[in-house]
């Protein structure tokens, strides 16, 4: 007659059981986890926090120009002055037309720069 041994058995089953009891204690609820995300609830959702600020260097009329929103500056100092009045934390994008020439795009940039901004994004024409 064959007799099984469970010794072995037994002893795996207690070191699986005594694995996953120690595991489990280790390892913290998923509701205490601290989430990634940063909010701010004292201050509310404003509009202006969405649109995105966009500074334009193509050719207006036939000549070239930056626009701003629905204004129209021919040279980089009236820029400048507009562009300091804009909340900076937003940063600022200076979209690029490909019929203006390279002297524009520098002086855009540069204006955002002047004007305070740190963080200017360059998107250039398609």
């Amino acid at each position: 007659m064959l007799r099984l041994q469970l010794t072995s058995m037994i002893d795996v089953i207690f070191l699986l059981l005594i694995f996953f009891m120690v595991t489990t204690t280790l390892s913290s609820p998923e509701s205490r986890l601290s989430t990634g995300l940063q909010t701010e609830r004292d201050e509310s959702a404003r509009t202006a926090d969405f649109e995105p600020q966009i500074v334009e260097a193509k050719l207006v009329d036939g000549a070239p120009g930056f626009v701003l929103g629905q204004r129209v500056f021919r040279d980089r100092q009236s820029l400048i002055a507009v562009l300091e009045e804009l909340p900076k934390e937003a940063g600022v994008f200076v979209r690029v037309s490909g019929d203006v020439r390279i002297e524009w795009v520098a002086a855009a940039l540069q204006a955002c720069e002047d004007a305070g901004f740190e963080r200017v994004n360059y998107v250039p024409a398609k």
